[in-house]
């Protein structure tokens, strides 16, 4: 009995393990592809021959909802778009229930005395989120071209000059540029977020482009051609993840989406465990959503050559890896106990070394090796912690389960001086699942002293690890929900 229950254990073991070890691959293949483009040194300036002459209209989309500490620095930094006053309109998408929107009459308000083309938009019911703000401001919209950019985004004067020129390229649907980060050394935390998201604004998202495989655009920070969100079939509420949706069904429809990684627009990281949490429960949930309704077309599509096919199920499965990982997790323990031999740790080995060889090409624009052999095992350990938070959402969105759209709260934070405690969107209680997290702190020391004590130590370090990350992630969920206003 005990050797069945070993080869079962083994067998549930193996198959997360192997779907990891695929995505490691996948991203071990747009390293190769990033470099490449890098060697080649050729841009692909697409529609960016000859200089723009006639400048065509532009609407920027700015969707709000309770941004008081974040939304006039965002309007201060629209209205400074070196673009032509009277081609130029901006559409702030209000669906706030504080005093949000008070700042933003008086702002508009304003600007347009200054002559700006400016309208303060307030829907009757805030249906459909973000993708029904987009989709009611795009009803009343006079631009050829759509910009969209959240609340706590900071982009560069030149964002439209740099970006616009490429539609004159009538193939292309999508400019999507660079995010930054304003805070990124605010605290370990903000740092762990912009050593992730460095990771896919650079490696992936070049990645994909240079390969002619699908990307994404990421919500906010680009800029779309009115009739490519049309021809997709419009904006859609029926995923956390409108702009992963859409993006799917624009390519699918063959339009081409154009990275600028040389094109960066600044944003505010969050600074609290609670905030990112809900932004990762968003994501993770929103991308396992898509699965459910763009993976089969894309496999369908007969148009599509074998190779986009696979980067583009493992770019909507990516969440999939937080279940995988909380799988093998929580089976790693009983392997102890049943003493199954740990060579198959190979497949775990070789896809930590592809994905540190992935992390480090992103980090080594920004920093030394020193710092990367802190970094990276630290962001690996944080994200060992958040696991399980994530793979519940994951399951969510797989079984249909809907949600709201939790926005994530912004705290106009940029460096170590600003405070961030009495902020009105903190959220103020202890998450369900930082008790669960704390028992599983529990569960991987047990293993980890069982593994030091019988001398079985290939495991010792991935549940060095995970005890870490859990610990982390719980301390912090606690600490960040106890602070008083």
């Amino acid at each position: 009995m005990s050797e069945i229950l070993s080869y079962i254990v083994l067998a549930l073991y193996l198959l997360p393990m192997l779907f990891i070890f695929g995505y490691s691959l996948t991203q071990l293949n747009l390293v190769i592809l990033y470099w490449k483009e890098k060697k080649e040194k050729v841009k692909k300036e697409e529609g960016k021959g000859e200089e723009v002459i006639d400048w065509p209209k532009v609407t920027v989309q700015l969707p709000v909802y309770n941004e008081r500490y974040v939304v006039e620095r965002l309007i201060d930094a629209i209205v400074a778009f070196d673009y032509p006053r009277d081609r130029l309109e901006i559409q702030v998408l209000d669906d706030s229930t504080d005093d949000t929107t008070e700042i933003i009459a008086r702002k508009a308000a304003h600007f347009q005395a200054q002559g700006f083309w400016i309208q303060h938009i307030r829907r009757p019911e805030r249906t459909g989120y973000k993708a029904g703000a987009l989709g009611y401001g795009l009803e009343r919209a006079q631009g050829e071209f759509i910009a969209i950019f959240d609340a706590d985004f900071l982009p560069p004067a030149d964002f439209l000059q740099r970006t616009v020129p490429y539609f004159q390229n009538s193939e292309v649907g999508v400019v999507q540029s660079r995010w930054g980060h304003l805070n990124e050394d605010y605290s370990l935390i903000t740092q762990m977020q912009s050593f992730g998201l460095d990771a896919h604004f650079t490696i992936e998202q070049v990645g994909r482009n240079t390969g002619g495989h699908f990307i994404n655009f990421n919500g906010t920070a680009g800029i779309w051609r009115k009739a490519t969100i049309g021809d997709a079939g419009g904006w859609s509420a029926d995923t956390l993840t409108e702009d992963l949706d859409l993006s799917y069904r624009a390519q699918r429809r063959g339009w081409r989406f154009v990275y600028l990684e040389d094109l960066v627009s600044p944003a505010e990281l969050p600074v609290t465990m609670t905030a990112v949490k809900s932004q990762q429960y968003r994501w993770t949930k929103g991308a396992a959503e898509c699965v459910r309704k763009n993976l089969l077309p894309v496999w369908k599509d007969r148009t599509l050559p074998l190779a986009t096919k696979l980067h583009g199920s493992f770019h909507l499965l990516n969440s999939a890896v937080f279940i995988c990982t909380l799988l093998i997790a929580l089976l790693s323990v009983p392997m102890l106990w049943l003493g199954v031999p740990w060579g198959w740790l190979a497949f775990f080995q070789v896809s930590m070394v592809i994905l540190a060889t992935f992390y480090w090409t992103a980090f080594q624009k920004k920093s030394g090796i020193w710092d990367f052999i802190f970094l990276f095992p630290t962001f690996l350990a944080i994200m060992l912690g958040l696991s399980l938070h994530n793979a519940v959402a994951v399951m969510e969105g797989y079984l249909g389960k809907k949600s709201p759209f939790v926005r994530t709260p912004k705290f106009n934070v940029r460096n170590r001086r600003d405070r961030w405690q009495s902020n009105a969107y903190n959220v103020r209680r202890i998450p369900p699942l930082t008790w669960m997290e704390m028992v599983l702190v529990l569960y991987f020391a047990v293993g980890l002293v069982y593994g030091l004590t019988t001398g079985q130590y290939g495991a010792v370090g991935f549940h060095l690890l995970l005890v870490l990350g859990y610990s982390f992630v719980a301390f912090y969920s606690v600490r960040h929900s106890l602070v008083k206003p």
